[in-house]
């Protein structure tokens, strides 16, 4: 099985370096034939700071891209399946680059090659024996909220819908249908509600998710009327939801750095 490791990035030019060294230290480094990292036009010294510790170190596994304009986490989410798919993998894993997520929660998903008969193994901040760090109380009790109402409409058991850390079956993504959903950071509740219509195999998986330094790009009243508009289109006109064709025909253009 091939599998790649790919690490969106903005703006974590001191998270980012954290995230790396946890991947060098893990056993589950060698589980990847090849691991990318693509960088959303970041503002700050991201790109220099992770083109610096490849060459240090030598690591001729990773490869730095950047996306020819800021496509948000969405968009580069869609880049890095467009690699996938054209590179032939098997499995790609989806990291974010701001140190919340931990690679070595992996393990669970790797143990005796569970991923094999699921279509989306997924990371939850929410599952039993998830561990959550310094993480607002406001902000759990608000997911726990939109996670129910997912779960209701979907009549799915739901307890993420959109962490930093996930793995897809590239033969899943094959036909591209992601390419309907979304830019910004909302691209993850139309990937979980297509995901739970076309009767994919997922399972949750338990992780560690900590805030310490990062900053969050969500701006909470403006995702909420986002999220409450997904679930109306939802339930109302799926159909529309999934069916995008501005941007299903828009070009996600990236650079070997």
């Amino acid at each position: 099985m091939r599998h790649l490791l790919f690490i969106p990035v903005y703006n974590c030019q001191t998270q980012i370096i954290r995230v790396l060294d946890k991947i060098l230290k893990s056993p589950l480094v060698n589980k990847f034939e090849e691991i990318i990292i693509i960088d959303n036009n970041s503002m700050d010294e991201t790109l220099d700071v992770i083109t610096k510790y490849i060459n240090e170190k030598k690591l001729s596994k990773f490869k730095l891209f950047q996306n020819n304009e800021n496509y948000n986490l969405g968009g580069t989410h869609k880049t890095g399946f467009n690699y996938a798919i054209d590179n032939e993998f098997d499995y790609v894993t989806i990291l974010h680059g701001d140190d919340q997520g931990d690679i070595n929660d992996l393990e669970k998903v790797f143990l005796n090659n569970k991923y094999i008969n699921y279509d989306c193994c997924l990371g939850s901040r929410f599952a039993r024996n998830s561990k959550l760090v310094n993480y607002p109380k406001f902000r759990i009790y608000a997911n726990y909220m939109i996670n129910l109402a997912a779960s209701i409409v979907s009549f799915k058991f739901l307890t993420d819908l959109g962490s930093g850390l996930n793995m897809f079956k590239v033969s899943f993504l094959k036909n591209k249908f992601y390419l309907n959903f979304p830019n910004g950071l909302t691209f993850n509740y139309c990937l979980i509600f297509f995901i739970c219509d076309i009767r994919a195999k997922f399972f949750y998986f338990p992780i560690t998710w900590r805030e310490d330094d990062q900053i969050s790009n969500v701006k909470l009243f403006s995702h909420a009327i986002k999220w409450a508009e997904i679930l109306l289109k939802y339930v109302f006109i799926r159909k529309k939801l999934f069916n995008n064709a501005y941007l299903k025909n828009k070009e996600y253009v990236f650079k070997k750095n």
